[in-house]
């Protein structure tokens, strides 16, 4: 694997977790993990954010990749796409492998002097 490659994973994950980044879209992708797929309806139920912000939302979620619709009937139905999740794990697993890497440095470091 080139030294470039964890790097060009991280790139093209930005806009996950760009779209992430936003509380009610972080919701709604919780939701739709724990709950299956839903209507917008259904997804705005019980809660304090308007259909219309519900959609705006579920299409910057869908951009990224993250969810897409379906149309069932009338309905709009929203689903969560599993791979791009796994994806923005696998950046997460490589951070976190960075991470470790730097804090064996410094730990040696340490050590050492």
């Amino acid at each position: 694997m080139s030294a470039r490659r964890p790097e060009a994973k991280l790139n093209a994950a930005a806009p996950v977790f760009a779209a992430l980044g936003d509380a009610t879209r972080l919701r709604l992708v919780a939701r739709l993990c724990t709950g299956g797929p839903a209507s917008i309806a259904a997804l705005t139920a019980n809660a304090d954010v308007t259909r219309q912000a519900v959609t705006k939302h579920l299409h910057v979620l869908e951009g990224a990749g993250l969810v897409h619709g379906l149309r069932r009937g009338r309905e709009q139905v929203w689903e969560i796409e599993p791979a791009k999740l796994d994806e923005a794990r696998r950046c997460l697993d490589i951070i976190s492998t960075q991470w470790d890497a730097a804090l064996e440095r410094l730990r040696a470091a340490v050590e050492d002097g």
